[in-house]
């Protein structure tokens, strides 16, 4: 081998060592299936305020947007204000992943806002969305918009206005050339869709709940295909709701009674959609997907108010279905018969929806403390770590790292 075939061999290797360590996009609310796993590896086990942290950074404003990995960049958004909530700057940030810096910070929205806040919400709790190098931040009635990757903002959309309830909650779903986002306000909810290059209004479509009598909700789409058919799942007060993303039209229905401020994003496995209702009393149902109309009495497969989550969505692993209360009450189920495997207090209080990675499941309390636990059908808990600060964020996962927002910090958990 002559010197000019072995530098082309040597660049050949770096370049495959090069894709072999690419990072794993983290591109939206729950990682790139929208369903919690993640296929890094090394990922941290153990950590705390001040072990196993790369860096902190400190964020301006307030906001639970979980972050969102990109090309080794991070995404957020956070709601600044001087003089209470009168007073507002609704603001996309983007940081270095590799050593937290900030390399931008766009001011999007300047809204006078002076509605009510759930003491779990706050201005910005949606999660952005990147794809095809477009960052999409929502902040429900407050406005949507889409920005390139170097922060410039490309469109505003605040024609979307309705009577929000304890402020916003839902991220968007891209749906080819349609942002998604559900309007679940005090009165007349709809789901509406966005041209993604424009921001125009593509459909917008009332929610089929007349008789329910509290409307509100902050539930997350899901897309999922079901028998060739792509279905656009949106959880609501009243029942589980499916839409043909390219129209609108309204699919098939699961009513669910009363119930409301719907907050989990749903999950889809094994044929099953796994969904929730009813914040004050909730249940965790079963459904099979697919029909036309009111399919309640023959698509809901089984149901449970056994430990339910009102806030956290649910994991499905293999054949298991985790999740966890807001009280702190974790269960590992047989996704397909609801069958528990086990049901064990974690402790404290639980928003943030737990992640699956490197064969472990996580779940991060809002008191700041990280439980990690062995997937599997028996109860092995592997670690308990305390960051110091309160968390009610999701997680966003890479290789070798994650990366947690608190109340006053981003912070990356992994090796400098």
């Amino acid at each position: 081998m002559n010197f000019t075939s072995f530098k082309i061999w040597l660049t050949a290797l770096a370049n495959l060592a090069a894709l072999t360590l690419c990072a794993h996009d983290w591109p939206e609310f729950r990682g790139p299936t929208g369903q919690g796993h993640s296929p890094a590896k090394d990922v941290p086990i153990r950590w705390s305020a001040t072990e196993n942290v790369a860096w902190k950074t400190a964020i301006p404003g307030g906001g639970w947007s979980s972050p969102v990995l990109v090309k080794g960049r991070l995404y957020l958004t956070t709601a600044k204000s001087t003089e209470g909530a009168k007073d507002l700057m609704l603001t996309a940030m983007c940081l270095d992943a590799g050593d937290g810096r900030v390399l931008w910070s766009t001011d999007v929205f300047s809204p006078q806002d002076g509605s009510s806040l759930h003491r779990k919400n706050g201005y910005a709790s949606p999660t952005p969305l990147v794809r095809d190098g477009r960052l999409y931040v929502h902040f429900g009635h407050l406005g949507t918009a889409c920005l390139n990757l170097d922060g410039r903002v490309l469109w505003r959309q605040t024609s979307i206005q309705y009577p929000s309830m304890h402020g916003n909650g839902g991220s968007p779903v891209l749906a080819g050339e349609r942002v998604i986002f559900s309007c679940d306000g005090i009165t007349n909810p709809v789901v509406v869709a966005l041209d993604r290059r424009t921001g125009n209004v593509g459909w917008k479509t009332p929610r089929d709940n007349d008789s329910v009598p509290r409307k509100f909700s902050f539930s997350t789409p899901l897309l999922i295909t079901n028998g060739g058919r792509e279905e656009l799942i949106s959880p609501g007060a009243g029942g589980t709701y499916a839409y043909d993303p390219a129209t609108g039209r309204a699919l098939w229905k699961v009513s669910t009674g009363a119930g409301f401020s719907v907050v989990p994003r749903p999950v889809f496995a094994h044929g099953l959609l796994f969904v929730n209702t009813d914040y004050d009393f909730p249940k965790l149902f079963a459904i099979r997907p697919g029909g036309e109309g009111d399919v309640t009495s023959t698509h809901l497969a089984w149901q449970t108010g056994r430990s339910a989550p009102s806030t956290p969505s649910a994991l499905v692993v293999g054949s298991e279905l985790y999740f966890v209360s807001d009280a702190g009450i974790a269960t590992c189920a047989d996704a397909k018969t609801g069958q528990v495997h086990w049901n064990e207090r974690l402790g404290g209080g639980f928003s943030a929806s737990p992640v699956f990675a490197d064969g472990r499941v996580y779940f991060q309390n809002e008191e700041g403390v990280g439980y990690v636990l062995k997937a599997g059908t028996t109860f092995e808990q592997l670690a308990k770590n305390e960051l110091g600060e309160r968390t009610l964020a999701s997680y966003a996962v890479d290789n070798g790292a994650l990366f947690i927002r608190s109340a006053e910090h981003l912070f990356r958990i992994g090796k400098k």
